[in-house]
């Protein structure tokens, strides 16, 4: 406590009973709004036109003096910028389109074309229908209850790896050539 009571400077000491009481006075009751705030507006209201927002009845003030007012002002010490609570980014509204503003379809915009699917040879068509038939059949396997032979295993699994090595070595290492006009942005 003796921390407490001793301050240099010529400050008075905290009187932290006052402080808890206008703490406990001030409970449920909202601070007021800070210089230039607009008014609230409620979610009902946040899609009309700010001229069309009807306001809040508020609740009238206390007379000053009425024994409703706390000992302690806190938060007096706030001031804040100039310009702080005019207009924000988020006030910010575009232009009005002019007459002479090009439509969308005017301005010449770029539609990329559908992509087309390269044409695949058999051996790729062949090494698809491995990978993809090869977990296909073992698991129809299991599901039916077949009998889980030599044949019957070596083709799932066989057909699964031997297909994924195949479209793995049929892949192209990065083709440094400059004559495909499919590959790059147009401009």
């Amino acid at each position: 406590m003796a921390e407490h009571e001793e301050q240099s400077g010529g400050v008075p000491p905290l009187d932290e009973e006052a402080a808890w009481a206008a703490i406990v006075a001030g409970y449920g009751q909202e601070p007021p709004d800070p210089p230039g705030a607009r008014p609230f507006r409620p979610i009902e209201n946040l899609l009309l036109p700010e001229e069309d927002v009807k306001p809040l009845p508020t609740e009238p003030k206390p007379e000053p003096g009425a024994g409703t007012e706390p000992p302690v002002a806190l938060g007096s010490s706030v001031v804040f910028a100039p310009g702080v609570g005019m207009a924000g980014p988020r006030d910010h509204s575009l232009a009005e389109p002019k007459d002479d503003d090009l439509t969308p379809a005017e301005e010449g915009h770029f539609v990329p074309p559908e992509p087309e699917l390269p044409p695949a040879d058999v051996t790729s068509k062949f090494a698809w229908l491995a990978v993809l038939g090869g977990p296909v059949l073992l698991l129809l396997a299991v599901l039916f209850q077949w009998e889980m032979t030599w044949w019957l295993t070596t083709l799932g699994i066989g057909g699964f790896l031997g297909g994924f090595a195949t479209l793995v070595a049929r892949m192209t290492q990065g083709d440094d050539e400059d004559d495909d006009p499919g590959r790059g942005a147009v401009v």
